[in-house]
């Protein structure tokens, strides 16, 4: 297996091949390290300004402050010229669930489920956090 440093830089001999889009993604790993790479969600290069999307707004903060450290590693790795500028926008993660996985939202489902006896609320042991939860499912559209 070869270290993406290297890759990197037979893609730098060819820039034919490869768009700086897909420089800027391929290095973001190698400039930011791993830890910083687990806690972004999205790498994007937008006319030599790389946007990065980040968990938080803490994350956001303390990347903000390392930006001109990336900003060094990113020209090490790809050469000077092609990320000039950085931008941290805060995206969460999206979490894919299995639609089975979803609660019932149809009014029909809900008075099954009440016939049945079995209410969820029923499974919340706190009876202020259990009237906010009921109020908030009778709010929810269908």
């Amino acid at each position: 297996m070869e270290r993406a440093g290297t890759l990197i830089a037979r893609w730098k001999k060819r820039p034919d091949c490869v768009e700086p889009d897909q420089l800027a993604r391929a290095a973001w790993r190698a400039a930011a390290g791993k830890k910083i790479d687990a806690h972004t969600v999205s790498v994007r290069l937008v006319r030599k300004h790389l946007v990065v999307g980040v968990e938080d707004q803490l994350w956001q903060r303390q990347l903000f402050a390392l930006r001109q450290a990336l900003l060094e590693n990113l020209e090490r790795v790809l050469g000077p010229g092609v990320v000039e500028d950085m931008e941290f926008r805060v995206q969460p993660p999206r979490k894919t669930v299995a639609r089975e996985a979803l609660p019932a939202r149809r009014p029909a489902a809900r008075a099954a489920a009440a016939a049945a006896g079995a209410d969820e609320a029923d499974a919340i042991a706190d009876p202020v956090l259990r009237r906010i939860y009921i109020r908030s499912r009778n709010r929810t559209p269908a």
